[in-house]
């Protein structure tokens, strides 16, 4: 098992840095300057702005530039952010337990809700219940997280006057804090659960006929020892891998449903950086995305084997 950790690793490090040399060198080509606010203000001299970009490097080669932020990210320095001068781990630290409060809940509800319904919705296929939530799916994760938002908006903030449409990341009020999360962690829990239940149903479906499933039923088992401890766990396993590819989404923020809430997270600390041209950050946020991906992937491997005891790792 150990050695095969450490060969995903070894082969996951030249994916990351492939991953971070593509996204440099595409914000390094970009049009526009990221200190072109300088440059619009004539009260700057000539030779303030050329200190300022030989400060943060500008004024080198891409390549050496890449270089030496690499090596700076591997000592623990993420370098300073161009439009706030603000160091980069700040910024993403400052944005980061929002991001994980609201996706993270929104994520954990979506889970806890769509197991048990693809799991009910496959074992009563064809019937009332199975209609109703296949329904529900599809209408679910068809509606564009951004329609169904400005829908919520409508009813409960405009019209109802019920819940905050803003999220203020300021608050210390508990029960605000709880009305203003409430829409924000609705519109991504419904998507997910949408189509994670559908992926259930369908792994579910393809375990339920087959000849374990079968094997158990002829020795006596009730159906629900059948499904829960035999084709549950077999069933789990593409799930378990789709999940493990959203949960770094749990730390980078979403970026539809932030913007349209004005929720503090890292989809719009993402969203503004890439505006401003503020390469840094777009690069810390991009590199954590990465990291949590391989890492999820790994953690997805081993879970086979605790839910499968014949996965043998060589």
């Amino acid at each position: 098992m150990t050695t095969y950790l450490l060969r995903r690793v070894t082969i996951s490090i030249p994916t990351l840095i492939l991953i971070s040399a593509i996204v440099f060198g595409i914000l390094a080509l970009a049009p526009g300057d990221p200190l072109a606010q300088f440059a619009a203000n004539p009260d700057v001299p000539a030779e303030v702005r050329e200190n300022v970009r030989r400060q943060f490097g500008l004024d080198q080669p891409m390549h050496i530039r890449y270089v030496k932020w690499v090596g700076s990210m591997l000592q623990g320095d993420w370098g300073y952010s161009f439009a706030s001068r603000v160091n980069v781990l700040t910024l993403i630290a400052q944005r980061l337990s929002t991001t994980i409060l609201v996706i993270g809940t929104a994520y954990a509800i979506a889970i806890l809700i769509a197991i048990p319904l693809g799991v009910i919705t496959a074992v009563r296929q064809y019937s009332m219940i199975d209609q109703i939530v296949t329904t529900l799916s599809f209408v679910g994760f068809s509606l564009p997280t951004f329609f169904t938002g400005l829908i919520l908006i409508i009813i409960f903030s405009v019209n109802l006057n019920w819940l905050p449409f803003v999220y203020d990341g300021n608050t210390k009020d508990l029960w605000v804090q709880i009305k203003q999360m409430i829409m924000p962690v609705a519109v991504l829990a419904l998507f997910q659960a949408a189509s994670l239940a559908r992926f259930v149903r369908a792994s579910m479906l393809d375990n339920l006929g087959q000849d374990y499933a079968r094997t158990a039923r002829a020795k006596g088992l009730r159906e629900s020892i059948v499904v829960v401890r035999h084709v549950l766990r077999n069933a789990l396993f593409p799930v378990v891998t789709l999940i493990a590819l959203q949960l770094p989404n749990v730390f980078t923020g979403a970026v539809v449903t932030e913007q349209i809430f004005r929720v503090p997270g890292m989809g719009a600390l993402l969203i503004k950086s890439i505006q401003d041209g503020d390469t840094p950050v777009v690069m810390g946020i991009v590199l954590l995305s990465s990291v949590l991906v391989v890492v999820m992937t790994l953690i997805a491997d081993v879970l086979y084997g605790v839910l499968d005891p014949r996965v043998r790792y060589a």
